[in-house]
């Protein structure tokens, strides 16, 4: 009886146990029933938030990827454009940094001596007081200052290489801080000089006048291949300056010519063609070295100043000339150093043209901003 009573104890006691372990079970199971049900209303608040939200951000992607509804289109992210820059003046490029004045006789100011300094013995390049770099330093401010070293007889090769009489090369004049170059050249490299004089001055040695067309066209081509270099070295040692390039202005009037001794109306007529020729390879150079810089996308700019028709009814011959005729040195049977050089009014009116391609500038936007 003892025995099978204890066991009969010991049975009620496992089913208690295993009873009270069955409750237990079925509490964890609705524990983990109860959480599954939070996390499933937490997912439902979501999506309805992600319904009810509309495109705003992350919110619409997810309804959008989720429901794939017609109405839904890329969330629209804002962007922030940079500040635009806007394109500096002309005249704000040309006068920030230094303005250099090279060339020649014509723009070193040759033929208008007004002052004794104009003539000085010490003065071989004849730098005068009218040329128009003074109207230019003027008129406007350059910040980093100004040089003026245009030499009268210089060609080409005297920009790039240096000229006589310990002249150095007028390029090594412009640096990195130039912003405006002025330039008149290749007047003398075609010699011109020496045309006019076997023109006006016959001796029995002299060439003629037009006998010297062919020497004129083999000296052009020439100057195209010089010009070209000239400015390639301007343009890269100072990159973002403005290379102002100034033809030279017809001297011979086209409806009345002058009644020189040994020159006539067609001579004269002859002449300006040829000065027509120059400024338009001159011109044509001019534009293919901005062209160069535009295709480059540079911060520079090479621009054409056209003065042929600038002292137009002010020619030599006429009542208010704006240039110098012949003067002859009888003793040294040469003409004068004047002679065909503009005047104090010449240069006035080289000065107009010039100051005002400073202020208008090239036909193109300079790709310098602030």
């Amino acid at each position: 009886m003892t025995d099978s009573g204890t066991g009969r104890h010991r049975t009620r006691g496992l089913l208690r146990r295993l009873r009270t372990l069955g409750r237990a079970g079925r509490a964890g199971r609705a524990g983990r029933t109860g959480r599954r049900r939070i996390i499933a209303i937490i997912i439902g608040c979501a999506v309805l938030l992600t319904v009810l939200a509309g495109p705003l951000g992350g919110f619409h992607d997810l309804r959008c990827g989720v429901f794939a509804t017609d109405g839904c289109r890329p969330a629209v992210t804002p962007v922030l454009e940079p500040p635009r820059l806007r394109p500096l003046s002309a005249l704000h490029i040309a006068t920030q940094g230094r303005y250099v004045a090279l060339g020649d006789s014509y723009s070193a100011g040759e033929g208008a001596y007004q002052v004794q300094a104009d003539l000085a013995p010490d003065n071989r390049c004849r730098r005068t007081s009218q040329a128009y770099f003074h109207a230019i330093v003027n008129t406007f401010r350059f910040r980093k200052g100004s040089a003026f070293w245009a030499c009268s007889g210089a060609t080409t090769n005297d920009v790039l290489s240096g000229g006589g009489g310990g002249q150095p090369p007028q390029v090594s004049r412009v640096t990195a801080d130039t912003s405006l170059v002025t330039l008149s050249i290749g007047g003398n490299d075609v010699g011109f000089a020496h045309v006019l004089a076997g023109c006006v001055v016959r001796f029995p040695w002299s060439e003629g006048c037009r006998q010297q067309g062919p020497q004129i066209d083999a000296r052009m081509q020439k100057l195209r291949v010089a010009l070209r270099d000239v400015l390639s070295k301007i343009t890269t040692t100072a990159p973002l300056a403005r290379v102002i390039v100034v033809g030279y202005p017809r001297i011979f009037s086209e409806t009345s010519g002058q009644g020189f001794d040994n020159i006539g109306v067609g001579d004269q007529h002859w002449l300006n063609l040829r000065a027509k020729e120059l400024n338009d390879l001159i011109r044509e150079v001019a534009r293919a070295a901005d062209q160069r810089i535009v295709a480059a996308h540079g911060a520079g700019s090479v621009e054409y100043v056209d003065a042929l028709y600038a002292f137009a009814g002010h020619e030599i011959g006429t009542k208010h000339p704006f240039v110098n005729g012949l003067e002859v040195n009888l003793s040294a049977l040469s003409a004068e150093a004047r002679s065909f050089h503009p005047n104090r009014d010449g240069y006035r009116r080289l000065a107009r043209l010039v100051s005002h391609q400073i202020t208008a500038g090239p036909r193109r936007t300079i790709l310098q901003f602030r």
